[in-house]
């Protein structure tokens, strides 16, 4: 990724060894189900696996969404000005929200989701919200 009109290091396409985590609390264990257990965490693990070796872009990168340049395959576009460790966070809770909303359209539950992204050794970013699914 690189941070668009940034004044340092991060201008430039650099990359990271992002790490990821979801933490997943729910009001009630679903224990009278088959699965007896809250949340298929394997669905959520495929949202980091689909944002590695991609190139993360905001939607103003016109360079990285020329397609006549990268293939659009490897390039997501985060939502706001730069795909910083916060939107990375951000783009990540979305989309767990919809697997969430996918997996257990009817159950009823409050569920309170957390993702923290590491970037560095010193730098994370936890993004939350509360969900009823």
């Amino acid at each position: 990724h690189r941070q668009l009109d940034y004044d340092c290091n991060c201008a430039y396409v650099h990359g990271h060894t992002w790490r990821g985590a979801f933490v997943i609390r729910t009001e009630r264990f679903p224990r009278l189900e088959k699965l007896d257990m809250s949340v298929d965490f394997g669905a959520l693990k495929d949202i980091f696996k689909f944002l590695d070796h991609k190139m993360l872009v905001s939607a103003r990168d016109a360079t990285f969404l020329n397609a006549k340049l990268f293939d659009s395959q490897g390039v997501v576009v985060m939502t706001g000005e730069n795909p910083s460790v916060e939107n990375v966070a951000e783009y990540c809770l979305d989309q767990a929200v919809e697997v969430l909303q996918g997996l257990f359209p009817k159950r009823g539950y409050q569920y309170h989701i957390e993702v923290s992204i590491q970037e560095t050794d010193n730098n994370f970013f936890v993004a939350d919200r509360l969900l009823r699914c």
